[in-house]
């Protein structure tokens, strides 16, 4: 196949049915069509699940495993599995998987509905990665090998190659630069706009930049993007967990990167091993080159499948489409009634923490902190405890692994990931521990 010409192409995505047989309970998924801004349509067929016997015949696959499953009031953490996927999202990836096709140009026809979702400027499109870790690997790769066959199969070794430094705000280092790290490069630490105009050089390949850490750089999101552009160099912006505001997916294509990423699996609720990559189109063609389903390339690896393809396409069809402020006045509900399960109980107050401008993780949590004079639990024991619920754990945010907060204990719980009812058997167990603990002497 010619991926070059491939990008001409005329696009292509079906309208994908929102019937589901078994897969999510009929409450939920209503609930989750709703706030996704869509009409409900129930559900085919009555069974528990589809499955008749063996692996999963129960309806409860985890329990059958051995695997305790968790009530998550934390957020969209890998080590959770990320998200849930809304019905819609699941029946995509079912018709996604009833027929054959060419992944590389299903990959070119997803880039240009991405294009259209995500608003992009003239002369990008997009890519379905991996996750967004992926989407750095295959990025950066693309940056550094372009088209050239013999670049390709070498990567990470970067001899005789022209360009092996990228350059990254010192206070924007992170554990997934180990990803572009991964590709053979070398990371250039700055501080000041000085050093950055400074540190370029013919070996400089790009400019990478974590978005989450804009505002503790000296060199901000816009700047940085101009700095490069004056430069003729790419500049790379990891956005990995920025949405929503829905608006992000297009703002920084807008300014002019020219490689962004967004994890598919968090709050967009796509697939958890899916990713977004938008960027020009040359690059995104030359990050396909280095990514599977091609042989011999440093992210064959990073194999992302013709349903993960239609999954991301779908959740983020429905993410552009959804009304953000409806789900937040939900998300404010449901931990509504956390609040006022607990505040019965002397010495326990709550509070709402959600900023505008925030960049990463951007949603509403309850901030539910207690009187360590009236109840003698740290923060660490009551995360312990919650985790140690049965049939289900519970996971919350907190500063659990800080001894030093002991004397100001609290732990967090945010809404977006917790299914309807959740909210309650979390009050509930909350509201037991705390009350169960000795009093303070």
């Amino acid at each position: 196949m010619n991926l070059k010409s491939a990008w001409s192409r005329r696009s292509f995505l079906s309208t994908f049915s929102v019937a589901l047989g078994g897969l999510w309970s009929v409450r939920n998924a209503k609930a989750a069509t709703l706030m996704a801004g869509g009409p409900y349509t129930a559900p085919l067929g009555g069974g528990a699940s589809a499955i008749r016997s063996g692996l999963g015949s129960t309806g409860d696959i985890y329990a059958e495993l051995g695997v305790v499953p968790v009530i998550n009031g934390a957020g969209t953490y890998t080590i959770l599995g990320g998200s849930l996927m809304y019905p819609e999202v699941i029946e995509a990836m079912r018709l996604g998987n009833e027929k054959f096709v060419n992944i590389n140009d299903l990959e070119v026809a997803a880039g240009k509905k991405m294009a259209e979702l995500c608003k992009m400027p003239e002369g990008y499109t997009g890519l379905v990665t991996a996750g967004a870790a992926a989407a750095l690997l295959v990025g950066y790769a693309a940056i550094l090998t372009g088209d050239n066959p013999q670049y390709i199969q070498q990567i990470p070794d970067l001899t005789g190659m022209p360009k092996s430094e990228v350059i990254i705000q010192k206070s924007h280092r992170y554990p997934f630069d180990h990803q572009v790290r991964q590709t053979g490069v070398k990371l250039v630490e700055v501080v000041t706009r000085e050093d950055l105009i400074a540190a370029i050089n013919p070996r400089t390949a790009a400019l990478h930049f974590t978005n989450l850490f804009n505002e503790k750089g000296h060199v901000k999101v816009d700047e940085f993007v101009q700095i490069a552009h004056q430069h003729n160099l790419p500049a790379f912006n990891d956005a990995a967990a920025d949405t929503p505001p829905i608006s992000r997916l297009w703002k920084y294509t807008e300014m002019g990167y020219d490689l962004v990423t967004f994890s598919g699996g968090k709050d967009i609720r796509g697939p958890q091993a899916a990713g977004l990559l938008m960027g020009k189109q040359e690059l995104i063609r030359c990050a396909l080159l280095n990514m599977s389903p091609q042989e011999d390339t440093i992210g064959r690896p990073c194999k992302v499948g013709k349903e993960e393809i239609c999954g991301m396409l779908k959740a983020l069809e429905l993410f552009v489409a959804s009304d953000q402020d409806a789900i937040l006045k939900q998300y404010y509900a449901q931990l509504g009634r956390i609040s006022d399960v607990v505040t019965k109980i002397p010495g326990v107050k709550t509070s709402y923490d959600f900023n505008p401008k925030q960049i990463a993780n951007h949603t509403v949590s309850l901030k539910i902190s207690w009187d360590p004079d009236k109840i003698s639990l740290t923060t660490k024991q009551v995360m312990q405890q919650l985790a140690a619920t049965r049939p289900r754990s519970i996971r919350v945010g907190g500063n659990g692994d800080d001894e030093k907060k002991s004397k100001n204990p609290a732990v967090e719980v945010t809404a977006w990931q917790m299914q309807s009812g959740d909210e309650l058997i979390i009050a509930n167990r909350l509201s037991e521990i705390l009350q169960s603990a000795p009093s303070a002497s």
